[in-house]
């Protein structure tokens, strides 16, 4: 299977990129995955920073599932499941300090929560890679999830 994750911004915390590379290398028996690093915008305008990063997302026209805070609230076998009835290939968007802007919400295939709780995006990031192992875990029956 063949796994893209986008996500606007660099990683800068050490232990979120410690915990990032870990499971990128758990995942390697289980899927080609690849992630993409866009620019992250700067400034004060929120507005600004969503519509820029959004038209970063949208430029790569893949389609793609969202992880947003005000998705479908789905536990760990139903991630699972989503995962396995897309055989080849998937791609997801996970959002950067302030979210996605409302087009990238509009053309997202399917939107999907981590959690109802706010993370910081780059924990996010953390938190849906291991999700990511789990639902492989799960679907190959080892002994990660219990």
């Amino acid at each position: 299977m063949k796994i893209t994750v986008i996500w606007p911004g660099k990683t800068k915390e050490q232990f979120i990129l410690e915990g990032l590379r870990r499971y990128l290398k758990l995942l390697r028996p289980y899927a080609d995955i690849q992630t993409i690093e866009l620019k992250e915008e700067k400034g004060s305008d929120v507005r600004k920073i969503l519509e820029k990063e959004g038209e970063r997302i949208l430029r790569l026209q893949t389609p793609y599932t969202l992880f947003d805070e005000k998705g479908e609230a789905l536990t760990s076998m139903e991630f699972a499941s989503y995962l396995a009835g897309h055989q080849s290939s998937i791609n997801f968007v996970l959002g950067g300090a302030y979210g996605v802007s409302e087009e990238v919400k509009k053309r997202a295939h399917d939107i999907i929560s981590l959690s109802r709780m706010t993370f910081t995006h780059e924990m996010s990031r953390l938190f849906f890679l291991e999700q990511l192992y789990r639902a492989f875990t799960i679907k190959h029956k080892r002994g990660y999830h219990h």
